[in-house]
C-alpha cells in the first residue's frame, strides 16, 4: 500500500495559502476571508495525525500479509505430510488386507484338513471296534475249540480240526496286527491333528492382530488436519502365548525324525515344562535340529532391543531368531549340542559344534560352551558364563563403554570384537572392493576374520549328535 509524503502534504497546504502582492503595505484584515485561511490552516495536525496512522496501517498490513502467507505456508507443508502419511497408510491398509484375506483363505484350507483328519479318526474309530469285536469272537471259538480238545484225546483230533485252529490262530495273529497298524495310524493321525490345530490358533491370532491393525487405520484417517498420524511398525504377535491341552506333542525335531518326518519346515514342539511353540526343523543331516538362528541375505535386522532377543523375532522360513526364552526351553531339556553352519561365498559349508548349557532369564541367560568338533577355528572356547547383551541392556558391560567400536545385534559379549553372529550385516560397496569384508564376520584372531554369506544355529541332543 502506497502513502503520501508528508512534505508533499505540506507544500500543497502552503501554496493554497494567500500571499499578499505588495510587501510595503500590511497585511489588512478580511472579517470575510478570515474564516478561509483558517480552514486552509487547521488541518496540517491532522495531516500529520492522518499520515502517521497512514504509516502505521502500511506497517500493520505489511506484517499481517507476511504473517498470513508463512501461515500458509505452514498449512501447505502439513497437508503434503498428510497427503505422504495417508498414501503410506492407504498402502499398508492394502497389504494387511491382502495379508487377511491369505490368512483367510490357509485357515480355511486348514479347517478342512482338520474336518478330513476327524472323519478319518472317525472312521479309524468305528473300524478299531469292529475289529475288537471280531477279536472277541474268535477268541470265543478259540476257547470253544479248546474246551473241544482238551475233552477228547490227541489220538481223536482229526486233521480238520488242527487245520482249523490253526487257520483261527493266524486269523487272530492277522487281525491283532491290523489292530496294532490301526493304533499307530491314530498316533499319527493325532500328531497332524495336533500340528493343524497348533497352525490354525497361530493363524487366528495372526487375523486378529490384521484387523487390529486395520481398525487403528480407520481410526487415523479420520483425525483431523492439525493432528497428524505417525506410521508404527506391524508387529507380529508371539505365538508363544497360546495354550494347548494337547499332550502329545514332540519336545525337539530330534523326537519328530524319530518319529518318521523327514521333510524339512516349521512345525509344533513342546519341550519339558513350556507351552507348544512353532520352530523350523532341519531333517537334512541324517537327524533333526531345532534351528535358533537363520541368516541368508541380510533381509532380516538384527540389531533389535532386549525384548525382541528374548521373545523372537522374523519369520521362520526367512531369516530369524527363536528367542532365548524358548532356547532356554530347548537346553534345559540337558546334553545339548550347539551346532553352527556356515556357508562362503562359494557355497562352501564350514561348521562347528559345542556343548552347550544355558541358564535361565534371572541369569541373563548366561551361556557355556564346550569345543566338540568342526571344520573352523574355535573363537568361542571362552564363553563360560558369559551373559547376553543387546543395545540397550549392557549386562556384560562391554557393549559402550570400553569397546571404541559398539557392538551391533544381541550376543554373548565377552570382549571387544568377538564373533558375533547376530551383527550387522554388511553388504558390497559400489566400488566392488570389500567382498571380503560383506555379510558375516567370523573371528579367529584378533585381526584374522572370515567373511560368510548364510549362517544357521541349531540345537539337537547330544546321543543324536553321536549318532551321525
Amino acid at each position: 500500500m502506497k502513502t503520501t509524503p508528508v512534505p508533499v502534504v505540506f507544500l500543497l497546504v502552503l501554496a493554497s495559502v494567500p500571499v499578499p502582492c505588495d510587501s510595503s503595505q500590511p497585511p489588512v484584515l478580511n472579517p470575510e476571508a478570515l474564516p478561509e485561511s483558517r480552514s486552509l490552516l487547521a488541518p496540517l495536525d491532522d495531516v500529520h495525525l492522518l499520515s502517521s496512522g497512514l504509516l502505521q496501517l502500511g506497517q500493520s498490513m505489511r506484517e499481517f500479509v507476511q504473517k498470513t502467507k508463512g501461515q500458509i505456508n505452514t498449512i501447505f507443508q502439513k497437508l503434503n505430510i498428510f497427503d505422504r502419511s495417508f498414501v503410506r497408510l492407504t498402502a499398508l491398509a492394502g497389504e494387511i488386507k491382502e495379508g487377511e484375506e491369505e490368512l483367510k483363505q490357509t485357515a480355511a484350507v486348514l479347517n478342512t484338513h482338520n474336518e478330513e483328519i476327524k472323519e478319518l479318526s472317525e472312521k479309524i474309530s468305528v473300524k478299531m471296534e469292529s475289529i475288537l469285536q471280531e477279536k472277541g469272537q474268535l477268541l470265543n471259538k478259540v476257547e470253544i475249540m479248546e474246551e473241544k480238545l482238551s475233552s477228547l484225546s490227541v489220538d481223536l483230533v482229526t486233521v480238520r480240526q488242527a487245520a482249523e485252529i490253526n487257520s483261527l490262530r493266524e486269523v487272530i495273529q492277522r487281525q491283532e496286527q491290523s489292530i496294532n497298524n490301526l493304533l499307530a495310524a491314530m498316533l499319527e493321525q493325532g500328531g497332524h491333528l495336533g500340528h493343524q490345530t497348533m497352525k490354525i490358533k497361530l493363524l487366528e491370532e495372526k487375523l486378529a492382530a490384521g484387523a487390529s491393525a486395520q481398525e487403528t487405520f480407520d481410526k487415523m484417517s479420520e483425525i483431523s488436519m492439525s493432528e497428524l498420524p505417525t506410521a508404527a511398525p506391524f508387529l507380529s504377535s508371539d505365538s508363544s502365548s497360546s495354550s494347548t491341552t494337547m499332550t502329545d506333542f514332540p519336545s525337539d525335531c530330534s523326537e519328530l525324525f524319530d518319529r518318521g518326518e523327514r521333510a524339512n519346515g516349521t512345525y509344533a514342539i513342546k519341550p519339558n515344562g513350556s507351552e507348544p511353540f512353532m520352530v523350523f526343523c532341519d531333517m537334512s543331516r541324517g537327524r533333526g535340529a531345532t534351528v535358533i538362528q537363520q541368516r541368508r541375505d541380510g533381509s532380516m535386522n538384527f540389531d533389535q532391543p532386549w525384548e525382541k532377543y528374548e521373545n523372537g523375532f522374523g519369520e521362520l522360513q526367512g531369516e530369524f531368531w527363536l528367542g532365548l526364552k524358548k532356547m532356554y526351553s530347548l537346553a534345559s531339556q540337558g546334553n545339548s549340542v550347539l551346532h553352527i553352519q556356515l556357508e562362503d561365498w562359494k557355497q562352501n559349508r564350514h561348521f562347528i559344534q559345542y556343548r552347550f548349557y544355558l541358564e535361565g532369564p534371572m541369569s541373563n541367560y548366561a551361556v557355556r560352551l564346550v569345543y566338540l568338533s568342526g571344520s573352523l577355528p574355535d573363537p568361542l572356547s571362552n564363553h563360560t558364563r558369559v551373559v547376553f547383551s543387546t543395545k540397550d541392556r549392557d549386562n556384560s558391560r562391554h557393549w559402550a563403554s570400553r569397546c571404541s567400536h559398539p557392538q551391533s545385534g544381541g550376543w554373548w559379549f565377552s570382549s571387544c570384537g568377538d564373533t558375533n553372529l547376530n551383527e550387522r550385516y554388511s553388504r558390497v560397496r559400489a566400488n566392488g572392493r570389500s567382498e571380503r569384508r560383506r555379510g558375516i564376520q567370523w573371528r579367529s584372531g584378533r585381526k584374522v576374520s572370515h567373511s560368510f554369506a548364510s549362517t544357521q544355529i541349531s540345537i539337537r541332543p547330544l546321543d543324536s549328535v553321536n549318532s551321525l
